[in-house]
């Protein structure tokens, strides 16, 4: 999914080029920025894994570190809803 398709008002994973994970509320585009809202972001490693934070939020819900978070749409590799996340048992 790209993030100019996302239905607004939906939670979202993005990672970023940087291996950057924002997990939020998605509010809109506006030309090359992306905002959200309510967003936990995680910076990993290159011999971290992102997949058991994504799936643990997927879980037991979003911890919001931040409010309001502008991104770079040409920064953003990856888009899913959080919703179709597999949880862990």
């Amino acid at each position: 999914m790209k993030i100019h398709e996302t239905p607004h008002g939906v939670n979202v994973v993005v990672e970023t080029r940087s291996r950057r994970v924002v997990i939020g509320r998605f509010d809109s585009t506006n030309g090359f920025t992306a905002l959200l809202h309510d967003c936990d972001v995680r910076d990993f490693g290159p011999d971290e894994d992102p997949e058991p934070f994504i799936r643990e939020t997927a879980k037991y819900g979003v911890d919001v570190k931040q409010r309001d978070l502008e991104l770079d749409v040409l920064q953003i590799a990856r888009v899913r809803l959080l919703g179709d996340i597999q949880k862990p048992d």
